[in-house]
């Protein structure tokens, strides 16, 4: 008998689906080198949020992946260890989330290829284009899983190869003698953090596709440990080099990679960023669809969604009604701020975090005895302090929503506004499910 032909993710495929998820190449990093002000305090920044907030998570994810390795990933952890409100909470806050966060990408890919084809950025075209990228991210996740592994290889490294030429200009420019000067627009910390963690966050996606997973308790950790690795090398080493450079500190704003290309390496290195800088934000959005679209299906097979949600592919095991559905909710919602889209997403999803890491608590307590492939050293203490890094960061996420508007309100209260429709959504699904 003729085996078909494999379609779980292998480990290469689960690393290279992660970094598309987290980072995506450098891109988004230019506004923390504005608000913080300077290359010191920006690479302070890089540096320490990995350690107090990428790496917790990475082990977090480690751990409870290798532990439960089900389908929906962190909505399966938080609804075993505090049951099924809570795990709708969960799944409430990182789809809430998503909205805000993937309607971001689209528009980027659309603004970086308007600096290509300005009439790109004009009229109705950036959203004409942001939804064709929806729609071809849609149909390539129709394929396997294993499919979307190979992809995300294929544009990682597409995405990273310019900036190899740019960081070995760098290198090779003579260095700006004394301090650069302030970049305009004074300095925002606080921002600068908030967009680092943005840049830091998406470890917990990668675990709602673990039945999808070849080897899962030892894949997951291994890919957590080498991604955060990956992730910050790539963060650090561009901004490191611009700043030996002396890159003047104006060219820092959202997509400033462009214009920091031309100044080292000419049109061309120029150009080579924006095509890599509109297949990041292609290749992103794309592995967090494969992501995303298997939390509306498990909902629904546990009955918080109608059951079509939960159909899936005979052939391909993909979620079609749940990707369908997804993928229209984010092209509604293309053309949000980026700063504003940050904020909500960080706040939200470090919402759902936390409840990840109280998971992680709670099931060492209740279940002591679940096989763990991985297990976080130096018991329930060493526990309780992987969760404090992040528990602080989103604390300060908090502070710095308040000083957003989202439809004329302050970005705390329309985060607490959609906070609190989690509850009223869980009770009337369940009313709704009784007989």
């Amino acid at each position: 008998m003729r085996r078909g032909r494999p379609t779980k993710l292998t480990a290469l495929g689960l690393l290279a689906a992660t970094y598309c998820i987290v980072a995506g190449g450098p891109y988004g990093l230019e506004d923390i080198v504005g608000k913080a002000g300077g290359y010191a305090a920006a690479m302070f920044i890089l540096i320490v949020t990995p350690l107090v907030w990428a790496i917790p998570t990475g082990l977090m994810v480690s751990e409870l992946a290798s532990a439960i390795p089900k389908e929906g990933g962190f909505y399966a952890w938080v609804r075993r260890a505090m049951g099924p409100f809570w795990g709708y909470q969960e799944a409430w806050l990182s789809l809430a989330g998503s909205m805000f966060d993937m309607a971001i990408y689209p528009t980027l890919f659309a603004a970086y290829l308007a600096r290509l084809f300005p009439v790109l950025g004009q009229g109705w075209w950036p959203v004409a284009v942001g939804s064709a990228m929806i729609a071809v991210c849609v149909a390539w996740n129709l394929l396997p899983a294993r499919e979307i592994g190979r992809g995300s290889a294929v544009l990682t490294a597409l995405v990273l190869s310019p900036f190899v030429v740019l960081v070995g200009l760098a290198l090779a420019h003579a260095p700006v003698a004394g301090p650069a000067p302030a970049p305009p627009g004074g300095l925002d910390l606080l921002g600068g953090v908030m967009v680092a963690m943005w840049n830091y966050m998406g470890w917990d996606n990668a675990s709602t596709v673990a039945e999808e997973v070849e080897r899962p308790a030892t894949t997951y950790p291994l890919t957590m440990l080498r991604g955060v690795t990956i992730v910050t090398l790539s963060y650090v080493i561009p901004v490191a080099a611009c700043a030996w450079a002396g890159i003047d500190l104006g060219l820092w704003s959202t997509g400033g990679w462009a214009d920091i290309a031309r100044v080292l390496g000419g049109t061309m290195l120029a150009g080579a960023v924006v095509v890599a800088g509109a297949a990041a934000n292609a290749g992103t959005f794309n592995a967090l669809v494969l992501s995303l679209t298997r939390l509306p299906m498990v909902m629904a097979e546990d009955g918080y969604l109608p059951r079509i949600f939960a159909w899936k592919h005979p052939k391909t095991g993909v979620p079609v009604v749940s990707l369908l559905a997804s993928a229209a909710t984010w092209a509604v919602c293309q053309g949000l701020g980026f700063v504003s889209v940050v904020v909500l997403d960080v706040l939200l999803s470090g919402l759902s975090m936390l409840l990840e890491f109280a998971a992680l608590v709670v099931l060492r307590v209740r279940e002591p005895g679940l096989r763990r492939p991985y297990r976080i050293p130096g018991g329930l203490w060493g526990v309780v302090a992987v969760c404090v890094g992040p528990t602080a960061l989103i604390v300060l996420s908090f502070v710095r929503a308040d000083a957003e508007t989202i439809l004329g309100m302050s970005g705390l209260v329309f985060s607490l506004i959609v906070i609190g429709l989690g509850p009223v959504c869980y009770w009337l699904s369940v009313i709704a499910a009784r007989p």
